[in-house]
């Protein structure tokens, strides 16, 4: 980030900083977990499994909390999400599974489902005991193009069947947006590195970071190579505002910020500015938002251009950023970011009215969605800039699959392209099988 005598590091002491970015939820006691688990009401067709984008039989994991069987809980939540611990901590439950709850009404709250799963998977994270073991070697080998919740679902998944995989990952680490684009907060300790390890205990998952498509390795050298393809390479291009003024020091792109923020051993040398707006109204603009105020930002205006039922971050997200001291603007489109040399701030155009709104800034940040790098992929049919699958994440071109957010459907959910993943792989194994 470029700095200017508004922009420094050191706004916080370490001690607040560290405070600050401590556990957003706080793991359950035993007595907690136990006490919660006793509010479900087992449901034979419980809406929060049909809720579940992975299917996990949610019922069946709490009744093993229950009966203090962590282990048999763990399984039947990793066997569907094997992801199932980052999900438990960035999962937005209160609008999938604590939605659907039958508790959730004007007079009760849901089971805290995600909670509940923290508490079942979190001992076998740590004690890095392995649920599952593979089947007899197959002899076919898949290329993974991806480390992020996609291509690891994929990879574990068909590690598990008996193949062999190789998973060509650009990073430096695996985990994708886990990794490297969710709030510090929200899962902390390593905690993706802990689940990326034990995804890779399974066996049979070669690694190689700092492999991007198009340029360390080619697709069509992958599909003459391996036996079939699977694609998880997310949406690695932030979208541009395309407005004058964009060039302008101290403007940023909010995933790249985050990923400074993950990766720090300090968070409080980051330099951080006084007057910091966030232009966008999803999650990586309110992580973004939350976490330059924890930096110890004066002032944070989060600015979006429709009605807050229309942001794509959850009402509980909308309602964290604004706890936090985060001035959230609707109806309101950026018009010009204005500056000499450095932003100085940016002029808005109100939606409602046609009026202008100005908004004084020293650090702007772009969070308005990203898009697939197509390096080395025309051969495959897109829409939107992303491809297109069918129910077996199978695209258009045979013995390649993809999933998570690459793909029509893709959501930006660790959910759901673990189940893409997941799915992909159930049908490359039948695929191979039969062929």
């Amino acid at each position: 980030m470029a700095a200017n005598n508004q922009i420094k590091s050191g706004r916080l002491s370490k001690a607040e900083v560290e405070e600050n970015f401590s556990d957003l939820h706080p793991p359950l006691t035993r007595s907690e977990a136990l006490i919660e688990a006793d509010r479900c009401y087992f449901c034979y067709d419980a809406p929060c499994v049909t809720a579940c984008p992975t299917g996990i039989d949610i019922p069946g994991f709490i009744q093993g909390i229950r009966s203090d069987n962590l282990r048999g809980s763990a399984h039947t939540i990793l066997r569907e999400n094997i992801m199932g611990g980052m999900c438990a901590r960035v999962c937005p439950t209160e609008i999938l599974c604590e939605e659907a709850c039958v508790r959730n009404s004007h007079e009760e709250k849901p089971v805290e489902i995600g909670l509940l799963q923290r508490h079942a998977t979190d001992p076998i994270f740590e004690s890095g005991e392995q649920l599952f073991e593979r089947a007899a070697a197959s002899g076919k080998k898949i290329a993974i193009v991806g480390g992020g919740p996609a291509g690891l679902s994929c990879a574990h998944r068909l590690a598990v069947l008996g193949h062999d995989i190789v998973v060509f990952n650009r990073d430096d680490k695996l985990g994708g947006l886990n990794e490297y684009g969710i709030a510090a907060y929200k899962a902390i300790d390593d905690f993706a590195q802990t689940e990326v390890d034990y995804i890779l205990s399974i066996g049979g998952i070669e690694v190689r970071n700092n492999s991007a498509l198009g340029s360390e390795v080619e697709l069509a050298e992958l599909v003459e190579n391996y036996d079939a393809v699977f694609l998880g390479v997310g949406l690695a291009n932030s979208n541009a505002l395309g407005i004058d003024g964009e060039d302008l020091d101290g403007v940023e792109n909010a995933i790249e910020y985050i990923a400074d923020l993950r990766q720090a051993d300090d968070m409080s040398t980051l330099p951080v500015g006084r007057n910091v707006i966030v232009i966008g109204g999803g999650m990586t603009a309110i992580d973004v938002a939350v976490q330059s105020k924890r930096l110890g930002a004066e002032q944070v205006n989060m600015v979006y251009r429709r009605g807050p039922e229309k942001m794509s971050a959850s009402v509980f997200e909308q309602a964290l950023a604004q706890t936090s001291g985060v001035n959230i603007h609707h109806w309101a489109s950026p018009a010009r970011i204005v500056g000499d040399g450095h932003v100085t701030g940016i002029e808005f155009k109100l939606e409602d009215n046609d009026e202008a709104m100005h908004l004084n800034a020293d650090v702007v940040f772009k969070a308005i969605g990203q898009k697939l790098d197509g390096s080395g992929l025309d051969a495959l049919a897109s829409e939107s800039g992303r491809f297109v699958v069918d129910a077996d994440q199978k695209t258009s071109v045979q013995g390649i699959w993809a999933g998570g957010d690459c793909v029509v459907g893709g959501d930006d959910l660790t959910v759901s392209a673990v189940q893409h993943g997941k799915i992909a792989a159930i049908s490359i194994d039948q695929y191979l099988r039969n062929s």
